[in-house]
């Protein structure tokens, strides 16, 4: 799921199945769906432990970690400009994940397996200008095709309807991406705008905007 939220041009086409009735149908689906061991939150701060994870607020010690796994081509095939090539792009995005839990008490976390120590990867959600969660997961290549994408998407959806229940869960991404379209969908999140994906390299990208509830244009049009 990439991790910049972009500012939308022209007119949004909104899916038709995203009314009030759908919503409260997919919420129940989702929470039925859901594990019946709840992630268990030590501390905001500090972390939270899900079955097989361990996620610990991102920072920028993460450096070595979270550049490997960014300037990995193999995590960018679906957005392949937005590899990382220089250490200081992930220093200055690291150091901005940071902030947010400085700020909001919750932000993206940095994973690791519980029962070995691997890393899998960065994955949560951000507090965006204007009051909207961002979702966002990136898994190493090794930890793939486990469902660790959607069991850290999971924590932090539940994590934020605790912290900041009244601002929306969305999640950006391409629509060739049906990994990540899979995995919003199995998170309760269903499509509210489709529309040209404006600042990318390929101008046929279409970007698709997941959300767990409807959103207003002015929630749509956030940087």
């Amino acid at each position: 799921m990439e991790a910049p939220v972009l500012r939308m041009t022209g007119r949004p086409v909104r899916s038709g199945s995203a009314c009030s009735d759908n919503y409260r149908v997919k919420d129940e689906l989702a929470r039925s769906a859901r594990r019946t061991t709840i992630p268990q939150v030590f501390e905001a701060s500090a972390g939270l432990l899900t079955d097989r994870l361990k996620l610990v607020p991102v920072s920028v010690r993460d450096i070595d970690q979270q550049f490997a796994l960014h300037s990995d081509p193999r995590v960018w095939t679906h957005f392949p400009s937005g590899r990382h090539v220089d250490q200081r792009q992930t220093l200055k995005q690291l150091t901005s994940f940071a902030a947010d839990w400085e700020r909001d008490g919750l932000g993206y976390w940095n994973a690791h397996r519980r029962d070995n120590g691997a890393f899998v990867g960065i994955g949560g959600v951000r507090l965006r200008h204007g009051g909207i969660w961002n979702l966002y997961y990136r898994v190493a290549p090794g930890q793939q095709r486990q469902g660790f994408a959607v069991e850290i998407s999971r924590a932090a959806v539940d994590t934020a309807a605790q912290i900041h229940p009244e601002a929306p869960v969305t999640a950006y991404l391409l629509e060739h991406n049906h990994a990540s379209r899979a995995t919003a969908e199995r998170v309760g999140l269903s499509l509210v705008w489709r529309g040209p994906d404006a600042g990318n390299p390929d101008a046929d990208a279409v970007r698709l905007v997941y959300a767990d509830r409807p959103l207003t244009d002015a929630q749509l049009e956030i940087d």
